[in-house]
């Protein structure tokens, strides 16, 4: 008892924390509760949050006219030149203008506030939309692998000046798309399958500049479903780690990274703590972790001192972690529930 004194009076400031809080919500007081991360629970997630949205949410918006316009574009070309890798470069333009206008449509959404049917807001909308805009730019690579062994097997004659000179203009546009995203790249998982779609149209051109000029040149026409496979082998290289990650936060993995067991240690191993079960953590979306567990505690104790150690958890969570939202349930006796697991094990 003596020990969580000591740790009961190191934390008191915590229950003043505690107090202040309480005393602006308007949720009961109860034992069981759920934290934001301490000390920066609304404002570590809504202090720079407009600025970001509007200026990531243009860049998207006029990434998305640049390419729709190119792909306008290269569709024409491919048609008058008769290229299966300009056509096919076209078509993923197309499915990518689409990918990235939907991206800006999901970053509007996202930021919806929480109502009563969704009670965490709209932020996995992104989530969504870069797992759809994964599928289906691996499902268009499919079609074109399809679609180039046929030409590798009936060569058809190809305009390499006009395939030429098309691809170097879609090269200008992707580049200028490219750089537009590139500081936004790695700040969520919707941007990034933007940028992956860019970056794989940029490759792209590249390939078909080389292809057009080498078709130009000598009428090595079997080049042009060549390349047409290599670059859809590249993206989906590319664009299978974003499919993985987005499935994973849709079907709620444990956050890469973060051990459970660890975690269980961590929390048994401060003052107060008999055991941790029912644990449970996830992301909410690419950058918000969130855990929840049956914390049984080895004395019995007030509600306002079990306060305390919950508090001390929530912390230590964020701290260490990086947990921004912990729900723990704190316990005396055994858990009563039926599909609780008291013996520390993960379910």
């Amino acid at each position: 008892m003596g020990e969580f004194h000591t740790f009961a009076s190191k934390n008191a400031h915590d229950m003043e924390e505690l107090k202040h809080r309480e005393a602006h919500s308007h949720r009961p007081h109860h034992a069981r509760g759920h934290s934001h991360a301490p000390s920066c629970h609304h404002g570590h997630h809504h202090g720079h949050s407009h600025a970001y949205h509007d200026v990531t949410g243009r860049k998207l918006l006029w990434t998305s006219l640049l390419n729709i316009l190119f792909t306008i574009i290269e569709i024409v070309g491919g048609v008058v030149s008769n290229s299966l890798s300009l056509l096919s470069d076209a078509l993923h333009n197309l499915a990518d203008s689409s990918a990235i206008f939907i991206a800006y449509i999901a970053h509007r959404v996202s930021k919806r506030k929480p109502n009563q049917q969704k009670t965490f807001g709209y932020k996995r909308f992104e989530i969504i939309a870069a797992f759809f805009n994964s599928v289906v730019l691996i499902g268009i690579c499919l079609y074109l692998f399809v679609e180039a062994y046929r030409r590798f097997v009936n060569p058809e004659p190809i305009r390499g000046l006009v395939m030429l000179l098309v691809a170097a203009a879609g090269l200008a546009a992707n580049l200028v798309s490219v750089l537009i995203l590139h500081g936004k790249k790695n700040d969520n998982l919707n941007v990034k399958a933007a940028y992956l779609h860019l970056m794989g149209d940029t490759l792209s051109s590249v390939a078909v500049i080389i292809g057009g000029l080498c078709i130009w040149l000598w009428q090595v026409y079997w080049l042009d479903p060549v390349i047409t496979v290599f670059v859809g082998m590249y993206i989906v290289w590319h664009t299978w780690a974003v499919l993985t990650e987005t499935t994973d936060i849709l079907m709620q993995a444990v956050p890469p990274g973060l051990s459970l067991d660890e975690v269980r240690g961590r929390i048994e191993a401060m003052p107060a703590v008999r055991n941790v079960h029912h644990i449970h953590a996830w992301r909410l979306n690419d950058s918000q972790q969130h855990l929840e567990a049956h914390v049984a505690l080895s004395e019995d104790m007030s509600v306002s001192e079990a306060e305390l150690v919950r508090l001390a958890i929530v912390r230590m969570l964020y701290e260490e972690f990086r947990i921004s939202h912990s729900t723990l349930q704190m316990e005396f006796r055994d858990c009563a529930q039926p599909d609780c697991t008291p013996l520390n094990q993960p379910e």
